[in-house]
């Protein structure tokens, strides 16, 4: 059977056998790349806070919604389902972000349906191996959920369409309902995407695309209005339990519309995380080539013959991006949500570049693929926390849009990201508890301007103060964590000796120290004499070993 252009339009047609696992191969090395050595980086800042609010959950027993925290309460619910299952474990923490997007990859190879396949395995290629979709997949944060959520309501969408499938109606509910639910910026995307629609049903007036015979309509709809009130009654009974904190606080619910006034507010303001119009195409410049090229080949969308579908996305795509650039307020992690239109316009872009030049095409697409891998792999797992180094600068590009950071470190993408110093106190310390459970209760003293995630970590530790301002009464603790603008005065008031090392929490934090005190670590520190010994003390720290070890001879 000989495959016809209107097969290889919408991806129908015999698969010769390789072509038939390749969706596989692509889950595979997806899966690999997002699961494996999930623990590499220390728990970032906003991790440290969704696991806070789950400690509080778990001791009131629900998600009590706060507009101004600008999140949805589903993703709490998960980590709170995970937390309790599996304890304070960062990777079991980071794992349903991983499988999500794995299954995202999944829902995203199912657009064969409606594409060429060689559009969708390239544009599922690039999903894959994208340095900002595996970075952010990794994060028990919630924008893997949104992506998700987005890529599921538009299948639906186009399975309504094209089928009128019941599948199609639940998974367009089901992916509006979870965008609902996980966060506030819900209403740009909703927006984008009947925005996109109106503008395409305009634009084939003067410019018509190429389409599958027999779905320039809607297909007859194989669902009835009592199958559609329940999709709906099912959707809005999830918003209410999750809203309403297990339907137990229906006041909690007016958080729905006020989360905008909130987000506005905070938007439109620049404040630490303002970011230049051009931050995003910047990103996509030094990390993400295929989307680049996907990006510019949405010019293609102007002229007539290109398929119905990869024209909708490549409006949608770019009014997202412009109104993603249009608002101050900008964190890398939201990239990911922006990304996944133009993988599939990179398909498109080398597809089209194949049926011309094929040698071209082919050293090109495979030249994209392995510069957009190595910089992935090189990000998560050589160096997933460092974001102060570059590799190789072109200092005569001036301009902050056009600056080439070539093999950067991802300065962008590592973000308000925890420093690996925290492990030089979470190491000995959960190596203590391990040989002591009673340390669980030995005092500690945090005195950081900003201290997540530490309250996140060491939750399970039951006597540490936390002091953003302020002094505790009593400075002697079995570790302090102290910026340096307040080392005299803790130091002062120390009456015991402590191994004293260089500590940094985060990049933009002050430079501080970590106090390990003599008496619980010595066995953990072997032939090192405490670099602090109190004032009272007449002997230096040298003097102080000596006499230490004089006293224990025999």
């Amino acid at each position: 059977m000989k495959t016809t252009e209107q097969d290889d339009m919408r991806g129908a047609g015999p698969v010769s056998g390789w072509v038939r696992w390749l969706p596989w191969v692509l889950l595979l090395v997806a899966a690999i790349l997002r699961v494996c050595w999930l623990g590499i980086k220390p728990p970032h800042f906003d991790e440290g806070v969704n696991g806070w609010w789950v400690d509080q959950m778990q001791k009131t027993g629900h998600y009590s919604y706060n507009p101004f925290n600008y999140h949805g309460p589903f993703h709490f619910y998960v980590l709170f389902l995970i937390q309790s299952l599996f304890g304070r474990e960062i990777i079991a923490f980071r794992m349903p972000m991983a499988l999500v997007n794995l299954a995202t990859l999944a829902v995203f190879l199912g657009f064969v349906r409606y594409l060429p396949r060689r559009v969708v395995y390239l544009g599922g290629a690039a999903f894959a191996i994208s340095a900002g979709m595996l970075f952010y997949s990794r994060y028990a944060i919630h924008e893997a959920w949104m992506v998700f959520a987005m890529v599921l309501a538009l299948w639906g969408g186009m399975e309504m369409w094209t089928q009128g499938t019941r599948r199609g109606l639940w998974g367009l509910a089901a992916g509006v309902t979870l965008m609902i639910l996980t966060k506030e910026t819900y209403f740009i995307h909703l927006f984008s995407f009947a925005l996109a629609w109106e503008v395409l049903r305009r634009l084939e007036r003067f410019s018509p695309s190429a389409w599958p015979a027999g779905w320039e309509r809607p297909a007859p709809q194989q669902w009835d209005r009592r199958c559609l009130w329940n999709t709906v009654a099912v959707c809005l009974l999830a918003i209410l339990f999750f809203y309403s904190a297990g339907f137990s606080d229906f006041s909690r619910l007016h958080g729905l519309y006020l989360t905008f006034s909130a987000w506005f507010e905070t938007g439109v303001t620049k404040g630490v995380h303002g970011k230049g119009w051009y931050y995003w195409l910047q990103l996509f410049f030094r990390h993400e080539w295929p989307a680049l090229i996907g990006l510019l080949y949405c010019v293609r969308a102007l002229w007539p013959g290109m398929n119905r579908f990869s024209r909708y996305l490549a409006i949608y795509g770019c009014g997202t991006l412009v109104a993603y650039s249009l608002i101050p307020y900008k964190t890398p992690w939201c990239i990911i949500v922006l990304l996944w239109p133009f993988f599939i316009l990179f398909g498109e872009a080398m597809a089209a570049l194949y049926r011309r030049w094929r040698i071209p095409a082919i050293l090109l697409t495979a030249l994209v693929l392995i510069a957009s891998l190595v910089d992935s792999l090189r990000l998560n797992f050589e160096y997933p926390a460092e974001p102060e180094k570059e590799v190789f600068v072109i200092p005569a590009l001036e301009d902050p849009l056009c600056k080439l950071h070539l093999l950067s470190r991802a300065a962008n993408y590592i973000y308000v990201q925890t420093r690996n110093d925290v492990r030089l106190l979470m190491d000995p310390l959960m190596a203590l508890v391990r040989y002591h459970p009673g340390a669980y209760h030995l005092p500690g003293l945090v005195l950081v301007s900003s201290n997540h995630p530490l309250p996140w970590m060491l939750g399970d530790f039951t006597a540490i103060g936390y002091y953003t301002r302020g002094s505790p009464s009593k400075m002697d603790a079995n570790f302090l964590v102290v910026e340096d603008d307040r080392v005299d005065e803790v130091e002062k008031d120390l009456h015991h000796s402590y191994f004293v090392t260089p500590f940094q929490l985060r990049d933009g934090m002050s430079p501080g120290r970590l106090y390990l005190r003599e008496e619980y670590f010595r066995p953990f520190f072997p032939g090192r004499e405490p670099e602090f010994v109190p004032s009272g003390s007449d002997s230096s720290p040298e003097e102080h070993g000596q006499e230490r070890e004089a006293a224990a001879a025999p």
